[in-house]
Formats: C-alpha cells, structure tokens, sequence
C-alpha cells in the first residue's frame, strides 16, 4: 500500500465540482438513504439526512429504527421519512449511509447485513463500524463486496475494528487508516485533528480544515451525510470523501472565523458547508 501523504486542498477538492445543467430536475442528483436512529437517537439519522439534502442529494430518505419516531421531519419536511426495514425497498438507490444512532442491537445487525448484501455504494458510520467490530462475520461481508464501501471511524471505532486502544490508533494515525482500508477493502477517514483519509488504491491524504470547536455532537453524522450527498450526484466514492473532509472542515473554520469556538453546532456545519460549496462552485 502507498505510503505517500498529500495534503488536501481546496484547489485540489473543488475540481471535483461540476456546474449544474440549465435544463436540471431533482432525479440528476441522485437519491440517497440514511439507515439509522434507534430509540432516543432519532436525531442523528435526521443530521445526517439534512446534511445529505442540503449539500444537494436530489432525493433523501431516511430509515429509522425508532417505532415511535415522527412521520415527518418537521424542521426539514424535504426528508422522506420511513422505518428502518422500509427504506430498503426503495426502487432506486445511489448511496446508503448507515450506522449514524442505530445502536447494536439484533434489528440493528439484522439491517447492516441486509446493507452489505446490496450492490450501492455504502457509507458506514457510528454503530455500524462497532457491529463490525463484534461481528467477523459482517467484517467478511464488507471485503467481499464488489461495490464501493466508505468508513468513518474515530480512533475509539478504529480501534475495536483493529483490536487495539483507541491511544494506540492516535500514535500511529496513519498506519492505522491504512491497515484499516487494507483489512476491510474499503476506502477510509480516520477522523480528528487532521483526518487521515485512504483510498480505494492506497493513496494517503492528510487534511488540515477543522478546529477545536468542532469537538460536539453530531459532527460526525452530518460528514457521513455530506460524503453521502456528492455520490448521489455522481462523484466517485473517494472524490466524495476528500470533498466532504475538507468541506466538512472548513466549514467549522468559517465558524471560528466568526468567533465561535465554544457551543458550535453539527446543524450551523451544515449550514456554512452549503454556502461553502456555492462559493467554490461558483470561483
């Protein structure tokens, strides 16, 4: 596997970026599916899909675990909102983003393999990276998938899917990405001060955006949507993931610009990651 480290650049990210055509509609955008939300964590299924919506997925659904769960999302009514088992009847897929607030439990490892069976592109997250931490069995299914697999980790889920301390990871934070993308065939952001992404074919990024201020709830949920976005619209699933960690931290550095370094919200990340691209776009 590369060892070679790039830096990530905005430059280098927004050439990913494409105009949109005049003559448009939302079916050129793809459609995206958020799995998650178990009872009490409804909200981090809802961040991920807002952020998959806002950062232009042209159809968003959300499956959640929770039976007692809104039919509607009242403060994003756009995301259609369907139980768990439901959203993998849909008839056309781009992209399933899973794990943000499914918890562990036998319904939750019931739907990630049910996930691993489809041939789209996965985004896997939160619990989803823990079941395959307790799970060789899923771990099998994951390298053995012909269509592309993204993962998320932060040094704790790293480190239960390497067997080894969540200090051990932070040592060696790039060691640790690649073996994990070595291990499970997939391409990989070890989150934290500079995220360490690796791609399908080994190559080593290391990203710079981001703050302190960015250590809060949901963070993670909405990059696991963002990346999730740019596949429905067509990026490939690596372009996708070094554009939503890039974004991802500038946006929070827009943040900090304006003197919010204590109390910043995943949901203000999505807000100036979506002002952030239109600017790109439009350079």
């Amino acid at each position: 596997m590369s060892k070679r480290n790039t830096t990530l650049t905005q430059k280098q990210v927004s050439a990913f970026l494409k105009p949109r055509p005049r003559q448009s509609h939302k079916g050129l955008f793809g459609t995206a599916v958020v799995i998650g939300g178990a009872s009490g964590m409804a909200g981090a299924a809802l961040l991920a899909g807002r952020a998959a919506l806002k950062l232009g997925a042209g159809c968003v659904h959300v499956g959640l675990l929770d039976d007692t769960a809104p039919a509607v999302d009242i403060v994003q009514p756009e995301l259609m909102l369907h139980q768990a088992l439901n959203a993998f009847r849909l008839p056309r897929v781009d992209v399933f983003a899973i794990g943000c607030g499914m918890g562990t439990s036998v319904a939750a490892q019931k739907l990630l393999h049910e996930a691993l069976r489809k041939e789209v592109t996965l985004v896997l997250d939160a619990d989803a990276l823990n079941l395959l931490a307790l799970h060789t069995d899923l771990q099998d299914d994951l390298r053995t998938r012909t269509a592309a697999s993204v993962i998320t980790p932060h040094p704790g889920e790293a480190g239960r899917l390497l067997g080894v301390p969540a200090s051990q990871v932070q040592t060696a934070r790039v060691d640790a990405a690649q073996q994990l993308a070595k291990k499970l065939h997939c391409s990989v952001v070890l989150k934290g001060a500079d995220s360490v992404c690796v791609t399908r074919d080994g190559t080593t990024y290391l990203n710079k955006t981001g703050n302190p201020g960015m250590s809060a709830p949901g963070m993670g949920d909405v990059l696991t949507g963002m990346i999730a976005a740019f596949i429905a619209q067509g990026l490939g699933p690596d372009q996708a993931l070094l554009l939503a960690v890039h974004l991802h931290g500038a946006a929070g550095d827009a943040l900090a610009e304006k003197g919010v370094g204590v109390g910043m919200t995943a949901t203000e990340i999505t807000e100036w990651a979506r002002w952030l691209i239109n600017q790109w776009q439009s350079q």
